[in-house]
């Protein structure tokens, strides 16, 4: 009885000190929640920049959703083969747009795809213009949001039991074949996870946006870029627009958990 009393005891202090934490945490969500009302909702939503700026997040991100799943998942494959060379050095660089400031990012991208940029002679010679405008947003997206898809769908193609992919091969399914009908279903959750994961990471890219494309609407100006004008121009939008990200994103955690834990149906 008393070791009981203890643990309880104990618990309840772990519990009172969490609080504070708490509720710094959530508060700052609550005050903007309680900031919405439904008339500046729609008059937001019915604003030309404010639809722009949607309208172009929507559009960058699920095409930066298709070239991270497409050029991720091989990527995220032989990552999840332990024995290739080099394989340590890889995971590392692929790590570091995920802790990289934003702002650093951004200045990486312009010296390498900017007009005067490493790849500069090339892009000149085939006229081609990267460095703001819309497909420097998708690249700005793609650098920082990529390594979450790479990194969840590699952890998923290891934790797949080798021997039922031998069994297949053994069965005469071709390494692709066996990739489309074991691996992949079997790490479903992770990719899937790592996916929308991706998707979130990229609606909310910021600092490397604003540096290597610029904050010009209708053309480069994503939401979040029209939240930090907004709060020179408009605060009802920028409220309205960060309210849109928050539920967003918070859905978007909702199904990773649910995914990661097998409780949300996926294949």
């Amino acid at each position: 009885m008393p070791v009981r009393r203890d643990k309880r005891f104990r618990w309840r202090g772990l519990g009172i000190g969490s609080i504070p934490v708490i509720v710094f945490l959530v508060l700052p969500l609550v005050a903007l929640l309680l900031r919405i009302n439904p008339s500046d909702f729609m008059a937001t939503l019915s604003d030309p920049q404010a639809y722009q700026a949607i309208r172009l997040s929507i559009v960058t991100t699920l095409m930066t959703l298709v070239l991270t799943i497409v050029a991720g998942t091989p990527t995220a494959y032989v990552l999840s083969r332990k024995n290739i060379p080099g394989r340590t050095v890889i995971d590392t660089f692929l790590d570091l747009p995920i802790v990289l400031p934003p702002s650093v990012a951004g200045v990486a991208l312009l010296v390498t795809f900017g007009r005067r940029g490493l790849l500069a002679p090339v892009l000149n010679g085939l006229h081609i213009d990267i460095a703001f405008t819309w497909i420097a947003v998708v690249l700005a997206q793609l650098f920082v949001a990529a390594p979450y898809y790479i990194k969840s769908a590699a952890a998923g193609f290891s934790a797949v039991d080798r021997e039922l992919e031998q069994a297949a091969a053994i069965d005469g399914a071709s390494p692709f074949k066996t990739f489309l009908t074991v691996t992949l279903p079997l790490s479903s959750p992770a990719v899937i996870g790592g996916a929308v994961m991706t998707w979130a990471r990229a609606l909310g890219e910021f600092g490397a946006t604003i540096i290597f494309a610029g904050n010009f609407p209708g053309r480069t100006q994503t939401m979040p870029l029209a939240i930090y004008m907004g709060f020179e121009i408009d605060i009802k939008n920028a409220i309205t627009l960060a309210f849109i990200l928050l539920v967003v994103s918070f859905l978007v955690l909702l199904v990773v958990k649910g995914l990661l834990h097998n409780k949300l149906p996926v294949f």
